[in-house]
């Protein structure tokens, strides 16, 4: 008997029509659904006729889960894997159940289409010849700083995802990390009714956010424009030395040494929050 094939099917993001038809009819084709949210994936099943048991694949049962579904694979069925919404696998679970299909001979088939990050950076109009996908930042706020610390320097675009209840903080830190006139674009709600693409500054996106409670509301993609000329990367590495070095030495001894190991401008470091 031969084996069945691993299907990773594309959803929609928001708008159902967004699904494509070579999607619908591997749906349709295949004897099970490994789903992240079933109620949530139920629904838009229902909404094109699609009926087909659905197993509930997350983050914490993925592991377990893995070898039960590769032996159904092996066992002649084909199955298809979906996130809650856009591509899965992207910020969501499932490499675990590839990786084990792949290992056991199994054929992964993609089924292409929404992505919110792509389809972000498509209207963003910043430079996305060459960029970085940072997904989710962490959730709390001296994690989330150092980890855009490390990436101040960075070049290329960076896109992140962001919830509604962080966005506005997240916009905070991220000004104290790359600077307030880092040119970035903030996509809210992408192919939903209340769609938003707003481009700026950091400190312009941050203070429209703060004004306004329907910006604050929502799934969000960031784009932030990466460190552009050697000044800027100076600048950006400077504050992230700083931002090593301000918890152990008083704020002037580390604004000099980050200065005199990055060449960035000291006066542009010294002041800087401690704990950014």
């Amino acid at each position: 008997m031969s084996a069945g094939t691993l299907f990773i099917v594309a959803t929609p993001i928001g708008n159902l029509a967004d699904l494509s038809p070579r999607a619908l009819d591997t749906l349709r084709g295949v004897a099970a659904i490994c789903a992240e949210d079933t109620r949530r994936s139920g629904q838009l099943l229902s909404h094109f006729g699609v009926e087909k048991p659905l197993v509930a694949l997350h983050e914490h049962n993925e592991d377990a889960l893995s070898q039960r579904i590769v032996e159904r694979l092996l066992a002649g069925e084909s199955l298809a894997l979906v996130s809650d919404a856009g591509t899965p696998l992207v910020s969501d679970p499932g490499y675990r159940v590839v990786r084990a299909a792949r290992a056991a001979g199994v054929k992964v088939s993609p089924i292409p289409g929404a992505c919110a990050a792509i389809a972000a950076l498509s209207v963003a109009g910043l430079p996305s010849d060459r960029f970085v996908f940072e997904g989710f930042l962490p959730a709390k706020s001296s994690a989330r700083r150092e980890q855009l610390q490390l990436l101040a320097g960075e070049t290329r675009s960076l896109v992140f995802y962001e919830s509604s209840h962080r966005i506005a903080e997240s916009l905070a830190d991220m000004r104290i990390a790359f600077g307030d006139d880092r040119p970035a674009v903030l996509a809210r709600e992408l192919t939903k009714l209340f769609e938003t693409v707003l481009d700026g500054t950091l400190a312009g996106l941050h203070a429209r956010v703060e004004a306004d409670d329907n910006q604050r509301k929502g799934e969000f993609v960031v784009i932030v424009q990466g460190a552009g000329d050697d000044s800027d990367a100076q600048l950006a590495e400077g504050r992230r030395v700083y931002a090593m070095l301000s918890p152990h030495l008083p704020p002037s001894t580390a604004a000099r040494l980050a200065a005199d190991i990055t060449g960035a401008p000291r006066k542009s470091l010294y002041g800087m929050k401690a704990d950014a």
